[in-house]
C-alpha cells in the first residue's frame, strides 16, 4: 500500500453480564481516554438494546460524554441501526454532535445486527437492509440537499424535511456502512460513495469475501456514478498481545470463554468450534486467523495477512473485548501502538536509519570530535601562554 495504516477500535462493546453496567460503561470511557494518549485515530461505538452484553443503547450520548474527555480521536457510532429510528431525528442527533465535538464525529451505519432487538420493535429482520437503505438515502439528502427532503416509505415519512444546521464538517461528516458476509453494505457504500465498515473481516466467511466486497462496492460505485477509496475501508478483528504467547494465553483466560459462549449460545454467531479447554480454544482461534492470543509479531503477520487479501485498506480497528482484566488489557493496547503500529506507518523507520548511520559512521564522527577537544585544549594552553609572556617579560625587566 502507498499509505500508512490508522488504527482504532470498535467498541460494542462485550462486557459479561451480571457486572456492575456503571462501572463497565466507566471502564470503556476510560480506555477511549488512553487509546486517545496511545494515539489511536478512531474509536466506533455500538449500539443494542438486548440480550445484556453490549449495552450502550445510545452511541451519541456515549460519544457526547468520551468527546469532553478526550482531545484528538475520532469518534464514530459503531453502528446506528438505521431501522430503529426516524432518519431526520439520527440526522439532526449527528449534526449537533459534529458541531460539539468540533468535527470529531463519523457515522456508521447498519441494518441492526441483534434479531432480540428487532423482535422487540416489531421489525421484520427480513426487511431490515432495504429499511437500511431507504433511511441512508434520506439521511444523506438531509445532510447534503439544499432543498427540502419529500421522501414516503411504507415506514416513515419526510415532508418539506429539513435541518436547521449544517454540519459543522465541511460538506459533511464522513459516513460508513457495516458489512460482514452479505453484500448489502459494499452495495450501499458503492452506491452512495460511502465508507466502508467490515465488522467480521477476520472470520471464515467475512475474510474470504474481503476482495469480493471491495470488488462490489466498485461496480456499484461507477453504475451510480460515484467513487469508493481504500483508504476509507475499516477491517475489524479481536487481538490480545503480550510480551510473549505464553503470557497472553494465560492473561485471556480471564475472559475469553465467556466471549466465546456469548457468540454460540446469545448472539447465534458461532466463531470458533465449541470446545471447554482454554489452549484448544486459542490454537483454534491462532490457526484460522479469527483473532491472535499472542505477540507484537503474531499481530503484525495477521495485519498483513488482511493486507494481501483483502488488497489494501485504510485502518485496522481492534474488536474491543475485555478477554483479560483491565491492567493486561491496557498493556495490550500499549505494546500495540508501540510495537505494532510503526510497522505499518513507517514512523520509525527514520529514527532506525539515523542510529544506523551514526553507528556506521561513528569512527569519522569520533575521530572529528577527539581531534576538536585536543584542538580546544591547545588553543586554550596557547592563549594562557600568550597572556602570561607580559607579565613574565615585566618581571625580568
Amino acid at each position: 500500500m502507498d499509505w500508512p495504516l490508522r488504527f482504532g477500535i470498535f467498541l460494542a462493546p462485550f462486557q459479561p453480564a451480571g457486572q456492575n453496567p456503571t462501572l463497565a460503561l466507566e471502564r470503556d470511557l476510560e480506555l477511549i481516554v488512553r487509546l486517545d494518549e496511545l494515539g489511536y485515530d478512531e474509536a466506533w461505538i455500538g449500539e443494542h438494546h438486548s440480550a445484556g452484553f453490549e449495552i450502550i443503547t445510545s452511541p451519541e450520548v456515549f460519544i457526547a460524554v468520551a468527546s469532553q474527555r478526550t482531545k484528538h480521536i475520532r469518534l464514530g457510532t459503531g453502528v446506528s441501526s438505521l431501522p430503529y429510528h426516524h432518519p431526520l431525528m439520527l440526522a439532526d442527533r449527528m449534526v449537533l454532535l459534529d458541531h460539539l465535538t468540533r468535527g470529531r464525529i463519523m457515522l456508521g451505519v447498519g441494518p441492526g445486527a441483534l434479531p432480540s432487538d428487532a423482535f422487540m420493535m416489531g421489525i421484520d429482520p427480513g426487511r431490515q437492509r432495504k429499511m437500511m437503505e431507504e433511511s441512508l438515502e434520506a439521511i444523506l439528502a438531509l445532510l447534503t440537499s439544499e432543498e427540502p427532503v419529500n421522501i414516503t416509505t411504507d415506514w416513515f415519512t419526510l415532508r418539506d424535511a429539513r435541518l436547521q444546521l449544517r454540519p459543522y464538517t465541511h460538506p459533511r461528516f464522513e459516513v460508513a456502512v457495516a458489512a460482514q458476509v452479505s453484500p448489502a453494505g459494499p452495495r450501499a457504500a458503492g452506491r452512495f460513495g460511502l465508507a466502508l465498515l467490515s465488522l467480521g473481516a477476520t472470520t471464515a466467511g467475512g475474510f474470504d469475501v474481503l476482495g469480493a466486497h471491495w470488488e462490489t462496492a466498485e461496480q456499484r460505485a461507477s453504475q451510480f456514478g460515484t467513487s469508493v477509496d481504500r483508504r476509507a475501508w475499516r477491517l475489524v478483528g479481536p487481538m490480545h498481545i503480550a510480551e510473549t504467547e505464553a503470557q497472553a494465553r494465560k492473561e485471556v483466560e480471564h475472559g475469553l470463554a465467556e466471549w466465546i459462549r456469548y457468540f454460540q449460545e446469545v448472539a447465534a454467531l458461532p466463531i470458533v468450534p465449541p470446545t471447554a479447554d482454554h489452549d484448544s480454544l486459542v490454537d483454534a482461534m491462532n490457526a484460522s486467523g479469527i483473532a491472535v492470543v499472542g505477540t507484537p509479531e503474531m499481530a503484525i503477520a495477521q495485519i498483513q495477512r488482511l493486507v494481501d487479501q483483502s488488497g489494501g485498506f485504510g485502518t485496522y480497528l481492534f474488536m474491543g473485548h475485555e478477554w483479560a482484566d483491565r491492567q493486561a488489557t491496557l498493556a495490550s493496547y500499549e505494546r500495540f501502538a508501540r510495537e505494532v503500529m510503526p510497522a505499518f506507518q513507517g514512523s520509525a523507520e527514520r529514527t532506525v536509519r539515523s542510529r544506523d548511520w551514526a553507528a556506521k559512521n561513528r569512527p569519522e564522527f569520533m575521530s572529528a570530535a577527539i581531534n576538536a577537544i585536543g584542538k580546544a585544549i591547545t588553543d586554550h594552553q596557547a592563549e594562557k601562554e600568550a597572556a602570561a609572556a607580559p607579565e613574565t617579560a615585566a618581571t625580568t625587566n
